[in-house]
C-alpha cells in the first residue's frame, strides 16, 4: 500500500524571536538595545518539518496551535513548503501560542521560551490513521509535551504495528531531570537522535564513548549530533565517527533540527547510517549559513546551490 506521506511528526510549534547584539551580561533593571530582530519558525518539531519539506519529503504534520497571530504565521510557514496541516487542531484555552525568546552572545546564547499550547497537546488530538500514514514518525520535544507523556508508550507500540519507523529528539529537559517516561520508549525508537549534552545527561555518563556503551542495548540506531565535529553514529557494537562539514556559520540556531532533517531525508530513501549521517551534517552545516532555522532552507536556489557544493549527489535528492 502506498504511503500518502514519506514522514509524519508530531510535537510542539512556536515562533522565535531572535535577539543579536546584546552583551553576555545581562543586567537587570535596564533597558538592552539589540543590535537586530528577527520573528521566524521556532520549535523543534516545526522546523524539522518545514526543512523536510523544503528537501523534497512529503510531510504530515500534527500539532496544537492556538487561535492567535502567532499561530497563524508559524502555520503560514509550513503552508509555504506545502507541509500537510489537514490533522492541526486548534485550542480553544487561553493559553495561546507558544514564543521563544533567542538572545545571541556570540557562540553562546540564552533561550526563553513560553510554552503556550504545547503543555496542552494530548494523545485525543492526535489521529493514529493519519500518524501511520508515512513510512516513518518522528516526534520531538518529548519534555515539554508534558500532557502527551502518559501515553506516548502505547502511542509508540501502535505505531509500530503499522509497519512505521520511529525516531526520538528529546530536546532539553527543562526540570534537568531526564527520565519518565522516556525509558519506556527508547526500546521502541529506530533512530535515536540526541546532541552530545543530551546523550551524556540521559545516559549519565561523563564520555559520548561510555554514554554510548550504556545505551547500545536499548536502542537499536544512536545518532549523537557533536557540533564542529560531526555526528557519531552507533548501531549495536558498531561505532563510526562521520566528520562535520566546515563552514564559517552565521547563527546557530537550528542546527540540531536541520541535521535530523538531512538524516531523516536520507533514512526514508533507505541510505545507510553513515549516509545518513552525512546528509545531516550538510543540512546543518547549511542551516548556519543564514540566520533561523529554516532560511536557509526557504530559498530554493540557495539550498539546491548549497547541497551540490557540499556533495554533489544530495541535490539529486530534492527531485526524488
Amino acid at each position: 500500500m502506498k504511503k500518502q506521506f514519506d514522514l509524519t511528526i508530531a510535537g510542539e510549534i512556536n515562533l522565535d524571536l531572535v535577539l543579536d547584539g546584546i552583551a553576555e551580561a545581562m543586567p537587570v533593571e535596564r533597558e538592552l538595545l539589540a543590535s537586530s530582530c528577527r520573528v521566524t519558525l521556532g520549535s523543534s518539531a516545526a522546523i524539522l518539518a518545514h526543512n523536510c519539506a523544503a528537501m523534497g519529503m512529503r510531510v504530515g504534520f500534527a500539532t496544537l496551535a492556538a487561535d492567535d497571530m502567532f499561530g497563524a504565521r508559524a502555520l503560514d510557514f509550513l503552508r509555504s513548503q506545502s507541509v500537510d496541516l489537514s490533522q492541526v487542531r486548534i485550542s480553544d484555552s487561553s493559553a495561546g501560542s507558544g514564543l521563544t525568546v533567542v538572545v545571541n552572545h556570540g557562540r553562546v546564547r540564552r533561550i526563553l521560551s513560553y510554552l503556550g499550547t504545547t503543555e496542552e497537546l494530548a494523545r485525543k488530538h492526535l489521529d493514529l490513521d493519519y500518524l501511520c500514514a508515512g513510512k516513518h514518525f518522528h516526534l520531538s520535544s518529548l519534555f515539554l509535551l508534558k500532557t502527551l507523556q502518559p501515553d506516548l508508550p502505547e502511542l509508540f507500540r501502535n505505531i509500530k504495528t503499522r509497519d512505521l519507523t520511529i525516531s526520538l529528539d528529546t530536546n532539553d529537559d527543562p526540570d534537568d531531570c531526564w527520565n519518565g517516561v522516556l525509558g519506556a520508549l527508547l526500546p521502541l525508537v529506530d533512530v535515536f537522535l540526541p546532541n552530545e549534552r543530551e546523550l551524556l545527561r540521559i545516559a549519565g555518563c561523563d564520555s559520548v564513548e561510555d554514554a554510548l556503551t550504556a545505551l547500545a542495548d536499548k536502542v537499536k540506531l544512536i545518532v549523537v549530533k557533536r557540533g564542529a565535529k560531526g555526528a557519531t553514529v552507533q548501531r549495536g557494537s558498531e561505532r563510526l565517527d562521520v566528520p562535520a562539514i566546515p563552514v564559517v556559520t552565521v547563527d546557530m540556531i537550528g542546527a540540531g533540527d536541520s541535521f535530523n532533517a538531512g538524516f531523516l531525508s536520507g533514512y526514508v530513501r533507505g541510505l545507510s547510517p553513515p549516509e545518513c549521517a552525512q546528509m545531516g551534517n550538510i543540512a546543518g552545516a547549511m542551516s548556519t549559513l543564514k540566520p533561523g532555522g529554516i532560511e536557509a532552507f526557504r530559498d530554493r536556489k540557495f539550498l539546491r546551490d548549497s547541497l551540490a557544493k557540499f556533495d554533489p549527489g544530495a541535490a539529486l535528492l530534492l527531485n526524488t
